[in-house]
């Protein structure tokens, strides 16, 4: 792709206004949003991401323009992996329900710069060296089937070294003060959980940044693909946690699905990878890699909500990397 620096500028001053226009709008004062707030939101977001994908197709070819689908489409399924791990950070340090949207926020924000960071550098590490594709590929390998392995657990938010030393460094009140992250209280500085939650938030937003950005360049080599994908995909994040807060526990076999997805991505990036260096025949197009991922999610989805009818009782988990007893034993 052919991409200007003032296409580049034009595209960075889009995301960062419609964050500003959240910001000044619907975050602006802490309240609950209610299902008619996070339906228009999230709509919204959505069709920004659409126009964006259809000004990519008409300008840049039909090629480009699925490759942004594709991307998008992996980076919005992820980030459905995301709503179920804040959901569980937002409940277990008991965050009040006004504060959820400004918590989110944040969350996002962090997210885009970290990102931004790792595009640029797995940018820099695909256009140096092909192997790195191997790498990415690897990277997402092991991901999946560590997922796949514990797909029907949660992460425990203990096992977190940030959210660990966090604790550790400072002192933190029993209770929240509004929005504040300290207050001092005798003369003494202390933290309020609200921080800790923002570093939770933060660390896990790290941790996706590390399985996401490989999954996207699985779909699309062009950086100014991926960064859009990621960027659209993520500002819809918030509207789409209370739309789906309630909805989500009944995605079963959602994390089950994604770890397919990212191990037939894994495997993708390796055929790339001796596709390019020993010109081998085993390219999978973005044509057979949206049917597989489109295929997976709505097998996934349409499992969970069979499984979920047939037993009420049965909740969906965000699944983890680590294996408890192995944790608990070291």
């Amino acid at each position: 792709m052919n991409i200007t620096f003032s296409i580049w500028l034009l595209t960075v001053a889009l995301i960062l206004g419609l964050l500003l226009f959240d910001l000044l709008t619907s975050t602006r004062k802490a309240h609950d949003v209610s299902f008619k707030e996070a339906t228009f939101w999230s709509v919204f977001y959505i069709a920004v991401a659409v126009i964006f994908g259809i000004w990519v197709w008409a300008d840049f070819g039909t090629q480009f323009g699925k490759e942004y689908f594709a991307a998008y489409i992996v980076e919005k399924s992820l980030s459905m992996d995301n709503l179920f791990v804040f959901i569980i950070i937002l409940s277990n340090f008991a965050v009040p329900t006004i504060y959820h949207q400004r918590v989110l926020m944040v969350g996002i924000i962090l997210a885009l710069i970290m990102r931004a960071i790792f595009i640029a550098i797995g940018a820099a590490a695909l256009e140096a060296f092909a192997f790195t594709f191997v790498i990415f590929g690897a990277v997402l390998l092991w991901t999946g089937i560590k997922l796949m392995q514990h797909w029907d657990e949660d992460p425990d938010l203990s096992e977190n070294p940030i959210v660990n030393y966090a604790q550790r460094k400072f002192n933190f009140t029993d209770k929240y003060h509004g929005t504040k992250l300290f207050i001092k209280e005798n003369g003494k500085r202390f933290a309020t959980p609200l921080l800790l939650v923002m570093i939770a938030i933060g660390a896990t937003d790290l941790l996706f940044a590390l399985d996401s950005i490989p999954a996207t360049f699985g779909v699309t080599q062009e950086p100014f693909l991926v960064f859009a994908a990621n960027a659209f995909a993520l500002l819809g994040l918030r509207a789409l946690y209370f739309l789906m807060k309630n909805l989500v526990q009944k995605l079963i076999y959602f994390s089950l699905g994604l770890s397919f997805i990212l191990v037939f991505i894994g495997i993708k990036l390796m055929l790339l990878w001796a596709y390019e260096e020993f010109d081998a025949p085993t390219k999978i197009s973005t044509n057979i890699s949206l049917i597989v991922i489109g295929s997976i999610l709505a097998i996934s989805t349409i499992a969970s909500l069979i499984k979920s009818k047939r037993d009420p009782s049965a909740v969906a988990h965000a699944g983890r990397m680590s294996d408890p007893k192995k944790t608990k034993d070291q």
